[in-house]
């Protein structure tokens, strides 16, 4: 029986398997096609008989072995990469989803996603209902319909902070037939395993704390193989039913637990081609290997950082899950006991010119659109990320005009203070 490792150790050695010969480190497979004997390998794996590999859109052995580092991480049958978070998530719901169906989602969500499912799948004939995590369950069922096929949420929602209940949500999706997306972006599987709290399906982008160093956009898609689409048969006819596409072939059938995934990279990656390029997995699984000692270093700056936010007499609010008396403390405590993540939501006395005067004083505490690397950045969603949205989106996505939204980084806990401190002396 093979040992599992833990989560530090999956960081370093899983993925990559080098045998005699090869090399130690992951190699960048550059290559968009592979080479074969004769026609008959070939067909064999178009018609998804055998594995292997032919053409980097649907599968690269570089991306391949990041993304099993990935599904090993989270505790998931098979994971697959993708160009973007953004792509991650739409090819979540995209592949039970089809013109007709409709979906449930937390409406704390990050901005870019929240647009996705409100205005650009419904061109696609997807739609999609937010609703309060917060609300009791009976308010949350009300919600779904015959034709919902998921629920989705985000771990630590984006920038608003909010934890997700991921029991309550798995609980409500499971009773209605449909299973719980989850994006574990913020906490990462260092700091939250989604799976083992009753969530089917994860997504990340890979952009931020995963790569952690902003030099590489991407995104993953990995599967528990936990839930039974043929006990919901119905809803789920394109896991369930022959596929024109494969000679009729079904996925449930032919590949079990691995039907979503082996349905999402078959069908869905081959259609829409949102590949992640394996020069950026390289990059992608440096950053992996010392995703376990990043973690723990952002959180611990953030709860210093939050501490001393809290006191400042500027400060008129706060959002941070590690502080006490925070409104999701406790739940912070269940799911993420060794921390959440370095992002926190505060918010400065006064208007919005305060915000942008704090910001705009910065020294080495940068206003990017990124967030969630090693260095330190700040952001005003209302103005820059989330401006897309109305004031009243604004609200329902948890986003206040004077959020400012601080990602802490892995510097000296006493500089990135010094720097909060010099640009608030000068809002005053």
């Amino acid at each position: 029986m093979k040992k599992k490792f833990k989560p530090a150790t999956i960081c370093v050695q899983e993925g990559w398997k080098p045998t005699k010969g090869e090399p130690r480190v992951l190699p960048i497979y550059q290559s968009t096609t592979f080479k074969y004997d004769n026609s008959e390998q070939m067909a064999r794996l178009f018609d998804l008989k055998d594995e292997g590999y032919f053409y980097t859109r649907l599968q690269n052995p570089t991306n391949d072995a990041v993304a099993a580092k990935i599904a090993a991480l989270e505790g998931g049958v098979g994971a697959m990469l993708t160009s973007s978070g953004q792509a991650a998530n739409f090819y979540a719901i995209f592949n039970i989803c089809e013109a007709g169906d409709h979906f449930v989602c937390s409406s704390t969500i990050y901005g870019g996603t929240f647009n996705l499912f409100g205005v650009t799948l419904k061109k696609l004939g997807i739609d999609c209902t937010f609703i309060d995590g917060n609300a009791p369950e009976e308010e949350i069922d009300k919600a779904f319909r015959p034709n919902t096929k998921a629920l989705f949420g985000e771990t630590i929602s984006n920038p608003s902070m909010d934890v997700l209940d991921i029991e309550k949500f798995a609980r409500i999706a499971h009773k209605h037939g449909v299973p719980l997306i989850v994006d574990n972006t913020f906490a990462t599987p260092i700091n939250c395993r989604p799976f083992e709290w009753g969530a089917d399906i994860v997504t990340h982008s890979t952009t931020k704390y995963m790569e952690g160093h902003a030099s590489t956009v991407g995104g993953v898609l990995v599967d528990s193989g936990n839930f039974d689409w043929d006990a919901h048969a119905d809803k789920f006819p394109g896991l369930t039913q022959p596929d024109p596409s494969y000679h009729g072939l079904t996925y449930t059938k032919a590949f079990g637990k691995m039907a979503y995934m082996t349905k999402a990279t078959a069908q869905l990656m081959r259609d829409l081609g949102s590949i992640q390029s394996p020069q950026n997995a390289f990059y992608l699984n440096l950053g992996l290997e010392t995703l376990h000692l990043r973690m723990p270093r952002h959180c611990e700056n953030a709860q210093k950082v939050a501490e001393w936010l809290q006191a400042h007499p500027l400060v008129k609010w706060i959002h941070y899950p590690g502080l006490k008396g925070d409104k999701y403390y406790d739940l912070a405590q269940k799911y993420m006991p060794n921390g959440t993540c370095g992002v926190i939501a505060f918010g400065l006395k006064g208007s919005r010119e305060e915000a942008i005067k704090f910001m705009d004083a910065l020294h080495f505490v940068c206003i990017v659109t990124h967030v969630a690397d090693a260095r330190t950045c700040v952001l005003h969603p209302a103005s820059h990320t989330h401006r897309q949205l109305s004031d009243e989106q604004l609200i329902e996505a948890g986003v206040a005009p004077d959020l400012i939204r601080l990602s802490v980084g892995i510097e000296d806990v006493e500089d990135i203070i010094d720097d909060l401190d010099q640009a608030l002396k000068q809002v005053k």
